[in-house]
């Protein structure tokens, strides 16, 4: 249940990225990415009000909340780089760095004890060098620094976001991912009143940033669910493999030519999948 949980959070988060990179290719990044956790709030806010799930916040590191505020400021940073890079059209650079992002939180799963099986470890080594590969490692045609930072910037920022995920999900994963958007928004409305601007947009773009937050809400808390029912490592490598998705979905609807890594890399995608699920 876990594993299958959390693949289905990557394919969510791939899908996500598509439409929200493509959607920054238009509008600024940070716009993107403010009105999107906007809706994703008001999606967590429903659900907590419908399943009757509402815990009072404390300052207890073992809660939800402060692992919560750690994730929203870590994530929406994250989200930001992530976007802006895939805003520059260099989704070659900016996708694969992006997928290191597992390395932070299956760091924090190691030190916290968990022992996964030698074949789950050499699994989990083969479907992140997967990942990283069938993102289309673009730098045949040089490494731009822009995109680098971009990518390595929302590395730093989602790994961080996961390991704080994975703390407030032992609480509440609805809490903790709704916490997480409070705070992400209470960012983007200072931003806002700063710059007098919403980000322009107008109602035809409504219904797609409703997508993008709510399928962005929905792969986080399917990933904060997964990560209590079995190893945190196994289930944060199993959701890094969203850029294989986003990669796809270029190639689908935007008809990005695949190259043979990436065909490579989706191959070893699905042999470190298959090892940790044998493991």
């Amino acid at each position: 249940m876990a594993s299958l949980l959390a693949l289905f959070s990557s394919f969510l988060w791939g899908s996500a990225d598509y439409l929200a990179g493509n959607l920054s290719k238009k509008f600024k990044p940070i716009a993107v990415t403010g009105a999107s956790q906007a809706f994703g709030l008001l999606v967590g806010a429903f659900l907590v009000l419908v399943s009757g799930s509402f815990i009072a916040p404390n300052l207890k590191w073992d809660g939800y909340f402060l692992p919560a505020v750690g994730a929203g400021i870590a994530g929406f940073l994250g989200l930001v780089s992530f976007y802006s890079g895939l805003s520059t059209g260099r989704m070659g650079v900016v996708s694969p760095i992006s997928t290191l992002s597992a390395v932070i939180p299956l760091s924090f799963a190691f030190l916290s004890g968990e022992r996964p099986t030698s074949i789950q470890i050499g699994g989990m080594v083969v479907a992140v060098f997967g990942a990283f590969c069938a993102s289309g490692p673009d730098i045949v045609k040089g490494l731009p620094i822009k995109p680098l930072l971009y990518g390595l910037g929302a590395a730093f920022g989602f790994g961080i976001a996961l390991a704080f995920m994975a703390q407030g999900s032992k609480t509440s994963s609805l809490m903790t991912m709704t916490a997480m958007r409070v705070i992400s928004v209470g960012f983007c409305i200072l931003l806002a009143l700063r710059y007098r601007s919403v980000g322009g947009f107008t109602k035809s773009n409504l219904f797609i940033l409703l997508v993008i937050g709510s399928t962005d809400f929905a792969a986080n808390l399917f990933l904060g669910v997964a990560t209590t029912k079995g190893l945190i490592s196994v289930a944060m490598v199993f959701g890094s493999l969203f850029p294989i998705v986003t990669a796809l979905l270029a190639f689908k609807f935007l008809h990005e030519r695949l190259h043979r890594i990436q065909y490579l890399g989706i191959f070893l995608a699905v042999t470190g999948v298959s090892l940790i699920s044998i493991g």
